[in-house]
């Protein structure tokens, strides 16, 4: 408005000569229409500071409310004890039943620039309400340590433990979201058609796991078999 008022004389046929009292307000004028516009763009810039800060704000909160949502549901499954317990107990039905028991063995990566454990951890909780969403109500699952989880699948053969793999691996694809924020591994062990033996569906559990924690397994098997004795 105050450089329309200033260039209003030149642009018209007859131009207005401003002189005098006229020609000082409207110099004030446009120095006030300047510094209102100035103070009315300080103010926006500080409500939009204000309004960004209070969102990072309520991001961090609900970042930090998925990840103690992650972790308790992680600290709530059964780990590989109970796991053990459960394939021995599931074996032994199918055994006698002769019907097939298949385990699927889930193994979550994070993405390298997932450096902090408490992002990673909401990674596999994400992962972990996929895989839960997409097995049956009979099926039940272990988790052996982080990012490793395990189904246990009873009554359902190669074929059907490959149908089920494919829905969670599109699961997971949804999961990991368009920035693949974790990779991930399906391994599929059937019996009778891969193994004979619940001792051998163990055995595929513990190649996927990390060196130290399948060497405290095998320890404490070890120390139970002694103890059995």
């Amino acid at each position: 408005l105050g450089l329309a008022l200033l260039m209003y004389p030149a642009i018209f046929e007859h131009p207005v000569v401003l002189n005098g009292p006229m020609l000082k307000n409207a110099f004030f004028g446009f120095c006030t229409l300047s510094f209102l516009m100035l103070g009315y763009f300080v103010d926006r810039q500080i409500v939009i500071r204000q309004l960004r800060r209070r969102l990072a704000c309520e991001n961090r909160r609900l970042i930090n409310l998925r990840q103690q949502a992650s972790m308790d549901m992680l600290a709530a499954l059964p780990g590989l004890d109970r796991f053990r317990d459960s394939l021995a107990m599931e074996f032994r039905r199918a055994f006698n039943s002769r019907q097939p028991l298949s385990l699927l063995a889930v193994s979550v990566m994070p993405h390298t620039k997932l450096y902090d454990q408490s992002e990673a951890a909401v990674a596999y909780g994400d992962a972990l309400k996929t895989l839960a969403c997409k097995l049956r109500g009979e099926d039940s699952v272990y988790h052996f340590t982080p990012g490793v989880f395990g189904a246990v699948l009873p009554g359902v053969g190669g074929s059907g433990a490959q149908s089920i793999a494919q829905r969670i691996s599109e699961g997971l694809h949804d999961a990991a979201g368009v920035n693949s924020r974790f990779n991930f591994r399906i391994e599929i062990t059937s019996y009778p058609s891969d193994v004979r033996t619940a001792r051998e569906m163990e055995e595929k559990v513990r190649a996927i796991l990390p060196a130290e924690v399948a060497a405290e397994v095998e320890a404490t098997r070890q120390e139970m078999a002694l103890a059995g004795e």
